[in-house]
């Protein structure tokens, strides 16, 4: 998804206090997808893009806040509103620092530059005098307007000293949970500074071709005469040079594409599905997956989600492709629960993208990291070990079951895959690209791929 910039008709104090009450509920357990659409659609665009872009610096936010501020404020909203102000205040000086344009003079104050890793830019004056004004318009915050703004001058005064002092701690220095850190550090002793930098990072925008309707070549002549600048990727896809609205792209409505990252796409092309096959996608939703096995060859699919509302959203995205007819049945089951979904008639190819704690798609997503609790990662594996042994039961002798988390945990990966094969001596692991990392490529911050893991199996005839 792009991440959208900002509008003109917005104040910034404003967007901050939209997006510190945003803070303040994902600090409690709230998710970003589940709030952000509460936030009223004029102001959401500007709104997520500043809270998208704290979620990634919460963790120095939080430690700067803490040092100027140790005892901890009565409102929670002011609270999070000077974490917001920080991570705001931090990235305009640092960008003054390394030498960048940074926008004193401005007709519209409010508006923000985009440094050259997608970061939000204001001048240093102007987040003081809004976050002071967004303290003053909330009628809980407008008595601590003035220590709004003591603490924000404090941090200029004290910058050097204050950031030195607040990166000696893992979560701040790293922008991650320090159990998380230290997970990652473990996994991969020479690239985990990589993996944990990456996540910091929006990925770029890619869409995968429907090809039933257009070819790789031919939407990306389209997508050049709207002047949206692509670049060929993998089998079907394409990355936009720079994110832009779904609407504002040619061929949505037509179904000639769909947004999905290139570790994603790697799933169909793993089960390379055949005319006339039997294939089951457990936990299928949004539904990505699912349209792109359809996408290369007329099967005969089962595609099941725990829940409902989710399933109506794969069902519509189908439409949309033109993929949906009766060749396709959807069913709002538990995968585990093979007894009540399947009619024991065993499928050629299994895709089993079981429940994860999805630390791959933090830059995505970068709420996940402060959500997440170390104690997940076993309650995550104990679910998808149970649904992995329930599904390889519907798999035909000669059939396959691929296994994809979009995980970067080995716990949720390797792990598993290790541990699958040992409980199954008439599983056969076969070649598939393991665990996939969001690192950065020459010449960009932000990788072509979410952090995935793929095991591929062949059941023994």
């Amino acid at each position: 998804m792009a991440e959208p910039t900002h509008s003109k008709q917005i104040a910034l104090s404003d967007i901050i206090l939209a997006s510190a009450a945003l803070v303040r509920d994902v600090q409690k357990g709230g998710s970003l997808s589940d709030l952000m659409p509460g936030v009223p659609a004029q102001s959401r665009p500007a709104v997520q893009s500043v809270t998208f872009h704290v979620m990634r610096r919460l963790g120095l936010a939080r430690a700067l806040k803490t040092a100027l501020v140790p005892r901890k404020p009565p409102e929670p909203l002011l609270d999070a509103l000077l974490q917001v102000a920080l991570a705001l205040l931090e990235t305009a000086t640092r960008h003054g620092e390394e030498g960048g344009e940074q926008r004193h003079e401005m007709d519209h104050e409010q508006d923000a530059a985009q440094s050259p890793r997608g970061e939000p830019v204001y001048a240093v004056h102007t987040v003081v005098d809004q976050a002071v004004n967004a303290a003053a318009g909330h009628r809980r915050l407008r008595n601590f307007k003035g220590m709004v703004n003591a603490v924000l001058r404090n941090f200029l005064r004290g910058r050097e000293a204050l950031l030195a002092e607040a990166r000696q701690q893992p979560e701040a220095c790293w922008n991650h949970p320090e159990w998380w850190v230290n997970t990652i550090r473990k996994a991969y002793p020479g690239q985990w500074r990589q993996v944990l930098s990456a996540s910091d990072h929006p990925g770029p925008m890619t869409l995968r071709v429907n090809i039933r309707r257009k070819t790789v070549a031919a939407l990306q002549a389209a997508l050049a005469e709207a002047g949206i600048a692509s670049s060929p990727l993998g089998a079907q896809g394409l990355v936009l040079e720079t994110p832009r609205p779904v609407q504002a792209i040619p061929g949505f409505e037509e179904g000639w594409w769909s947004v999905q990252d290139a570790s994603a796409q790697q799933a169909a092309l793993l089960l390379a599905p055949e005319p006339g096959m039997r294939v089951l996608d457990a936990c299928a939703a949004p539904g990505g997956k699912t349209a792109h096995l359809l996408e290369l060859a007329d099967i005969h699919l089962q595609a099941l989600d725990a829940d409902p509302v989710r399933l109506e959203r794969i069902r519509q995205t189908l439409a949309r492709l033109g993929l949906d007819g009766d060749h396709v049945k959807l069913a709002a089951a538990d995968a585990a629960d093979v007894g009540a979904w399947w009619d024991g008639e065993p499928f050629d190819l299994v895709l089993a993208d079981v429940p994860c704690t999805a630390s791959g798609i933090v830059r995505r997503h970068p709420d996940i990291r402060w959500l997440r609790r170390e104690s997940d990662l076993r309650k995550t594996a104990e679910l998808q070990r149970r649904i992995a042994d329930a599904l390889w039961q519907t798999v035909k002798p000669g059939g396959k079951l691929l296994y994809a988390t979009c995980s970067v945990f080995p716990q949720e990966g390797e792990q598993q895959a290790r541990a699958f094969a040992q409980r199954w001596p008439d599983a056969t692991r076969l070649e598939a690209p393991g665990q996939i990392l969001p690192l950065p490529e020459e010449g960009r911050q932000a990788g072509a791929y979410d952090g995935f893991f793929y095991a591929l199996f062949a059941k023994n005839a």
